[in-house]
């Protein structure tokens, strides 16, 4: 079991920036894909961004050239930096990685991030 923790979310207005952390307490980060999600009340999750353990990285259309995944393993810490935000940016924001079994198995609980017009 793989405990993860976000941070960085807040208030922000359209245009602006944030940059999200996701940490393992206590352990290193998993030698795996981890990837970044979001959802707004009423819809699905939604992908957006995926590192492997050898800093490949993967995007979704909607979110590449304005987000950045980026991963510090000796910080044992997987970063998603937001730029040029928009309001129908706004939606929680979560951190996962893969198991064994090449899937999202481990989730954290979540940062909210809220854009203002």
């Amino acid at each position: 079991q793989v405990q993860l923790v976000e941070s960085g979310g807040g208030l922000v207005q359209a245009g602006g920036s944030l940059r999200l952390s996701c940490a393992a307490p206590g352990r290193s980060l998993p030698r795996s894909i981890m990837g970044w999600f979001r959802q707004a009340p009423g819809t699905e999750r939604e992908f957006l961004a995926a590192i492997s353990w050898s800093d490949d990285t993967y995007y979704a259309a909607s979110v590449k050239g304005r987000f950045t995944i980026s991963r510090d393993n000796a910080k044992n810490t997987v970063y998603l930096q937001l730029n040029n935000l928009k309001p129908e940016d706004t939606a929680v924001y979560y951190c996962a990685a893969q198991s064994s079994r090449r899937q999202y198995d481990f989730w954290g609980q979540g940062t909210q991030v809220t854009v203002s017009s």
